[in-house]
Parts: C-alpha cells; structure tokens; sequence
C-alpha cells in the first residue's frame, strides 16, 4: 500500500497505490514520545482479522523530541508530522482529514486493540451508518499491573458515553466533515467528548460495539508526573460551560469531577472543626475518604493508609486547579 507523508512545514504527498481509491476504515492515532508502546498497538493493527487492503493506519507524531517520528513514517501508511506538539486536538485534526476510509477509527498510541477490533467496529457501523459506534475499552488484560497500585492508570469504558473516548471509537468520515471535526483549541482534556456532542446535535446517534474491543494500558506515573498532569483537567470547567448537559455525568448534579473530591473536602472540613473545637469527633467526617478506594477490610485499610502519602496530595492538586479554573470561567466544578 502507498504511503503520504506531511509535515507541517514543507505538506508533501506520494500519490497512493489506488488513486482516489475508498477504504473501508482509516484508522487515526495520535503519538508523542511513545516509540514502545506505539509498537504494540501497530502489531496488533497488523494482527487485525480485516483484511489489510481494507484499511489503512495513518499516525500523527506530535512534536516527539525521540525517535518516534521516525519510527512511525516508516510503519504508516500516511504520515503526518507537527514540528511543534499541538496537544491531542489538534494531532487528531491533522489526521483525519487526510484518511480515505468511509469510516474513521480513532485509538491512542498506549493500546492494543483485540484481533477483531475493526472488524466489529466496521460490522457495527454497517447497520448504523450515519451514528457514532463506541467499542469496549478495559485495562489491559495481559498486564502484571495492579490497578490498586498507588498512582496507576487506565481506562475503562463498558457502556455507551458521555465522553465517546478517542481511545475506542468509530466516526463516519462525512459526519467528521459536517461538524469539522475536533478543537484544537482545547489544549489538554475533553476534546472527545466536545466533538461527540457536536456531532450528536447533528442527530446522527450512537450505538456500543461490545465486540470491538480495546486494551488500554496500565501505567504507574512517577509522583512528580502525576502532580504536574493534574493541570490537564483545568480544560473540564470550561468544557462544562460549552455542553452544560455534561453536569449529569459527573456526581453530585454534576457540580462535582470525582467523588474522592468531595469526600476529600468532607475530610478537610472535619479536620478544621476537630481543630477549632477540639473535639476530635469531628474526625469522623474524614471517614469516607479513607473508605472510598479500598473499603474496610484489613487488607484495604492498610493499602489506603499506606498509598495516602500519594493519592491525597494528587486528589488536592485536582481540586485547586479546578478550583482555580472555576473563579476563571465563573462556573463551578471542583
């Protein structure tokens, strides 16, 4: 299969082997710095049980300062490079335009996708073409990683929305040109969920593929990492302020992001009192913040008391900058 390379500086394209020719899917991914993962998730697309002549992968390196970039030309079909990162929107942006699919599938470069991804993705969008096909997205299971571990990342996705993440999903090329596709202006976090709810005004629908099934990785940040990537989320408030309807996802009539973030302020609230009081009843308010990620099992107490030294400060770092982006927007999220 022909390939198309584009920077940003200097576009240039190499005519494809087909000129004109439809594929079935072009799938879309994104990278930056990411070379070891990128390789599995580029096996597994090799391992995909749809023909390879009726797909093709097209990779944005976003601004990577390893080597990537170069990897990455060499296994794409198309290739786009931004010399300067432009966040997840905008490497998304860049691609998508360029695909010759009918139907655009998007992954991140931390997955791997299961043998019969795109073909589920693909049967799915065969009986409804016009909507948005969301696949299944769990925490990869052929990792050693504990989720329970202090810091420890992935995602997991088993019902249709709210936020139709990029990581597992399925978007008819035309409705991607009617809507214009993603923002590039929000910079860090929800540009997926922007872009679903843009294109569901539009009253394409969306439908779950149960079958079209993604593994996400499971990382363990360093606490450094974890503190200054809380930083991302300030983009939630004014997201909020764009697609109100988002509130009913999130607890607390959706004035609330997580609720170890309300319970934390339970916990703080408790704290002050049992000071200013001296009664150290009020402590008990601290309780359901100690409960929430591990419960009362022996077993769980010790893990929460012993990872606190990491999660309570990650949990305050998401409240102040939500706090922060609250007074900004004037609208509250915390």
């Amino acid at each position: 299969m022909g390939r198309k390379d584009l920077t940003a500086t200097e576009p240039h394209l190499t005519s494809p082997d087909v000129p004109g020719r439809e594929l079935a899917i072009s799938v879309v991914v994104a990278t930056h710095n990411r070379r070891d993962q990128l390789v599995t998730l580029l096996d597994a697309l090799d391992g995909q049980t749809l023909p390879r002549d009726q797909f093709e992968v097209v990779i944005v390196d976003d601004g990577s300062s390893d080597d990537t970039w170069s990897f990455a030309k060499g296994r794409a079909d198309v290739f786009v490079r931004n010399e300067k990162a432009l966040g997840p929107a905008g490497a998304r942006q860049a691609g998508w335009p360029q695909a010759r699919g009918k139907l655009v599938a998007f992954t991140d470069d931390d997955c791997r996708p299961e043998a019969d991804w795109l073909e589920a993705g693909l049967r799915q969008h065969l009986r409804y073409p016009a909507a948005i096909v969301q696949g299944k997205t769990r925490p990869d299971v052929l990792s050693d990683i504990d989720l329970r571990t202090p810091l420890a990342r992935s995602i997991r996705v088993d019902h249709l929305g709210p936020f139709f993440e990029t990581c597992n999903v399925f978007y008819p090329k035309q409705l991607l040109e009617a809507v214009g596709g993603f923002d590039p202006t929000i910079a860090t976090a929800g540009e997926d969920a922007d872009l679903a709810i843009r294109a569901l005004e539009t009253g394409c629908g969306a439908v779950f593929a149960e079958d079209a099934v993604v593994n996400h990785s499971i990382e363990v940040h360093s606490f450094s990492r974890a503190i200054k990537g809380t930083r991302r989320w300030a983009s939630l408030v004014p997201l909020i302020g764009r697609h109100a309807e988002l509130r009913k996802a999130f607890p607390w009539r959706g004035y609330v992001w997580r609720e170890a973030h309300s319970r934390l302020l339970l916990a703080a609230v408790g704290v002050l009192l049992a000071r200013i009081t001296g009664r150290r009843i009020w402590l008990l308010w601290a309780l359901p913040y100690l409960s929430l990620r591990n419960g009362w099992y022996p077993d769980g107490v010790a893990r929460t008391f012993l990872s606190l030294p990491k999660t309570l400060p990650i949990d305050a770092a998401e409240v102040a900058v939500l706090a922060k982006a609250s007074i900004r927007e004037r609208r509250f999220l915390i």
